[in-house]
């Protein structure tokens, strides 16, 4: 084959692979929690089109983790209870957050005030409509800082 037929060869084949790239896309969110134990956010929304999301929790408190710690854990709605009790029975070396857990979906580590933490996750797991909760799994926390995350 002369270099000139191959040419269109190598175009079609680089614009083939050009819309599984542009598929792609990270949709990044903010969320706030502080030392009255709350999230700034009841609900977040990501759009169905997000392959992962880029997750950022900031702690608005000035107490420190050891006092008023704040993590970020997604898991189904159906999960949510049982998942909160195990991690609250987790010492605070594990940001009491299950390892190898099929429940946890996502999960952030623990920051105490004035830090902030990123958790980037797949949305693979996730389908349109499913019924998910977002919630802080340091003991004693999930019944107040919880809410609801909709995909699609």
């Amino acid at each position: 084959m002369s270099p000139k037929s191959l040419l269109p060869c190598l175009v079609v084949a680089v614009l083939a692979l050009l819309p599984l790239h542009a598929a792609a896309r990270t949709c990044n969110v903010a969320i706030g929690s502080n030392d009255a134990m709350q999230f700034d956010k009841q609900e977040i929304r990501i759009a169905a089109d997000c392959t992962q999301v880029k997750l950022t929790l900031r702690h608005t408190g000035a107490l420190p983790a050891e006092v008023m710690g704040h993590n970020w854990v997604l898991t189904t709605t159906a999960n949510l209870e049982a998942l909160a009790t195990a991690a609250g029975k987790l010492p605070a070396s594990s940001d009491h957050v299950p390892k190898g857990d099929a429940r946890v979906l996502a999960a952030s580590k623990v920051v105490g005030g004035g830090q902030s933490t990123t958790v980037t996750f797949s949305t693979s797991a996730l389908r349109k409509g499913g019924d998910y909760t977002f919630f802080c799994s340091v003991p004693g926390h999930w019944m107040m800082m919880k809410g609801k995350l909709v995909f699609g």
